[in-house]
């Protein structure tokens, strides 16, 4: 798959610019703070209807301006798609395909498969466990409809709960019972779905690290989900009703599932050293790449923000490698070092576009 043409215009701050790519490397080189990030956001937009760094839609815009349009042109097994997106102040975005409007966001996902590294992944060691469900649903809902619809059940019986929770006049248990029941039963398929994909997952993960740090290193994924103990979490829930009502939310469910990310045995967020970090987040999203084209039966495009910080010589020549391989399709990369740049490009000896990013100006 390919996207040949990019239109942006008022998407943060890139005033409006038309790029014509190249199928094999596009490259945007420029200093921090100049707009290079934010090219690659517009494609990540396109693919998921969202940013990747900012999810309120109205900070997209650029200050001096009332909307933000996206559009891009692809080639995908072998026929044309044309995605739309624009969005005024204070109105609901649009979104279409082929100058067709979706009826709901979600029929859009999966469509365009991409994946991005960028800085902003150190959140899924350093934060919280939602971050790693995110993870997981972010992959699999790309290719799995069912799992982005019980996902979206699940969140809304989820919330429904926790307002009952919250009132202070009493609420009678048979209205309860009606929402755990919807939580359990979209979140056993969830679950299901969830450890299908990792123990799939995990070795090809394992073996993207492996070649990228030497095999000097052990690493691993371990899922935890409370219906690993549990059968019926509805019963779960009426069990624990009356402490969750003090806490004023549900402390049972797939909401509460972890995804432990180890580096010999010991949470890499303790003993991983920023080299490790960064080596085992692109693992992850090589190993991420690697399922979606398997599924879509085309190659996701690839977008490398800032990839290569932190890294030592041996570690980057090892990603150059993957990267060059027939793996990977349409690569999109940013950097601020020219230098460094036209280096990595000489070792990939492949067909390439150098775009310069400039106070969102792009030539």
């Amino acid at each position: 798959m390919w996207l040949n043409t990019l239109y942006i215009l008022n998407y943060k701050n890139i005033r409006e610019t038309t790029l014509n790519f190249s199928r094999k490397i596009n490259c945007f080189i420029g200093d921090n703070g100049m707009g290079k990030t934010n090219v690659l956001d517009a494609v990540y937009y396109l693919s998921f209807c969202k940013s990747h760094s900012n999810s309120i839609d109205s900070q997209n815009i650029n200050h001096d301006a009332d909307f933000f349009l996206i559009q891009g042109n692809y080639e995908k097994n072998g026929e044309e798609e044309n995605i739309y997106c624009g969005m005024k102040r204070k109105q609901k975005k649009q979104f279409k395909r082929n100058k067709k409007e979706y009826e709901r966001l979600s029929d859009h996902i999966g469509l365009i498969p991409l994946v991005m590294v960028s800085p902003d992944d150190s959140e899924l060691i350093a934060e919280g466990s939602e971050e790693r469900r995110k993870f997981i649903d972010g992959v699999i809902s790309q290719y799995n409809k069912s799992y982005l619809h019980d996902l979206l059940q699940y969140q809304n019986a989820l919330k429904q709960r926790n307002a009952l929770l919250k009132q202070e006049s009493p609420v009678d248990d048979s209205i309860f019972e009606i929402w755990e029941e919807q939580m359990d039963r979209f979140g056993k398929h969830i679950f299901e779905e969830r450890e299908r994909f990792i123990n799939d997952f995990i070795p090809v993960f394992q073996n993207f690290y492996e070649k990228i740090s030497g095999g000097k290193e052990k690493i691993s994924l371990q899922y935890i989900s409370q219906y690993q103990k549990h059968e019926d979490m509805s019963e779960r829930m009426s069990l624990t009703r009356e402490r969750d009502r003090i806490l004023g939310y549900s402390t049972q469910g797939i909401h509460k599932d972890e995804l432990e990310m180890l580096l010999d045995d010991y949470p890499i967020k303790r003993v991983g050293s920023q080299g490790q970090n960064k080596t085992y987040l692109i693992s992850l999203k090589f190993a991420q790449f690697y399922f979606l084209k398997k599924i879509h039966q085309c190659s996701p495009l690839l977008l490398l923000d800032d990839i290569f910080d932190k890294l030592d010589s041996k570690r980057v020549e090892q990603i150059v490698e993957l990267v060059a391989s027939d793996l990977f399709g349409q690569i999109f990369i940013t950097d601020t070092n020219r230098e460094h740049l036209d280096q990595l490009l000489g070792q990939l000896n492949r067909e390439a576009k150098i775009f310069r990013v400039v106070n969102g100006n792009i030539e």
